[in-house]
């Protein structure tokens, strides 16, 4: 197998080593048409051989090493460790191959290690449609806080821009590149970019401290009042639900119907399942075990129904500010 082909088994076959609880955090970081080609692709992978399952990881580990090498000094410095460590010609491999995949996935790539608050400065006097675009391409957490360093009516033009933003043309992004000049690399597909989306704002805005999150939602409920909706279910999905703490869970827990319980276990992790049976009294752990025995096969789009239902509960709680859904800057209660 050559190309891009290669490449989706190359990816699949690193999934299928790194097992399921690490894969399937790393495949919510991809992009939906990756994630359906890489999906596809271990579905149909029937066994691994272990020198092909080395021989990835290897590839795997050169590549990574590559990308911080030139992160960290550039590709020349980049090209001179990488032959030390591997000799020429595969040094030279594993660049290009860097290469080929940064052209077609990495746009503005050089971003990604510029400094947090200069890049705020850069971009402050940039069109908001401009820094949306930018901030897409970047890391969630480094676009939190260029975001939060933002006048709040600015943050709430450019997090409505991100959230609508669905496909760009390549002559927008090399305009920008023209006007930032050597701030940005020139890396652009030939079709267009899919970017944004609420996806990349929800990224963000999971990243951002919630004062900041809710002066935010509360402009675009203004003027966009569907998409804060869907923003608002994908902030907090049902498998975060370990994530809150001992009180928090059984406060949910008894705002949920028990029906709704049943539906969203089926098809959750075991890790979910333990939490939510630790926060039950023995009888009704045992209770609700029997009723999803009884239930026997279930859709899955009826599952992620009965999640999304408790989810809203879990919104509705902190929003009233009976608990807490901790972020990583701050100092999470229950109220």
């Amino acid at each position: 197998m050559k190309g891009k082909d290669n490449g989706t088994k190359k990816a699949a076959i690193l999934l299928i080593s790194l097992g399921p609880e690490v894969s399937s955090q790393v495949l919510r970081m991809l992009p939906d048409r990756m994630i359906q080609k890489v999906t596809y692709e271990i579905a149909n992978i029937k066994q691994v051989e272990p020198k092909e399952r080395e021989k990835v990881i290897e590839d795997f580990m050169d590549m990574a090493s590559a990308s911080e090498y030139i992160l960290d000094g550039g590709i020349d410095y980049a090209r001179d460790l990488l032959k030390k460590a591997l000799g020429p010609e595969r040094a030279d491999e594993v660049l290009e191959e860097l290469s080929q995949i940064q052209r077609k996935e990495m746009p503005f790539a050089v971003l990604r290690k510029a400094d947090t608050a200069q890049l705020a400065g850069l971009l402050l006097n940039e069109h908001p449609q401009t820094i949306a675009l930018i901030m897409c391409y970047i890391q969630p957490d480094k676009a939190a806080e260029v975001l939060g360093a933002f006048p709040s009516e600015l943050q709430a033009d450019i997090a409505e821009r991100i959230g609508v933003i669905s496909r760009t043309s390549p002559e927008v992004i090399k305009r920008i590149e023209a006007i930032l000049q050597d701030k940005f690399k020139n890396i652009v597909e030939e079709d267009n970019e899919s970017i944004g989306g609420v996806k990349t704002l929800v990224d963000i805005l999971n990243s951002v401290d919630r004062n900041t999150e809710k002066s935010i939602l509360s402009d675009l409920e203004k003027t966009q009042p569907e998409l804060v909706e869907v923003i608002k279910a994908n902030l907090f999905v049902f498998e975060d639900i370990v994530s809150l703490d001992k009180g928090s869970i059984q406060r949910v827990l008894r705002e949920v119907p028990n029906e709704d319980l049943v539906l969203a276990l089926k098809g959750a992790s075991e890790e979910v399942s333990s939490t939510v049976y630790g926060n039950l009294s023995k009888r009704a752990a045992e209770t609700l075990k029997e009723d999803m025995e009884f239930l026997g096969p279930v859709r899955l789009k009826t599952v992620e129904e009965a999640q999304h239902r408790i989810v809203g509960v879990i919104r509705r709680l902190e929003e009233a500010g009976e608990i807490v859904i901790g972020r990583g800057d701050s100092d999470s209660f229950v109220v």
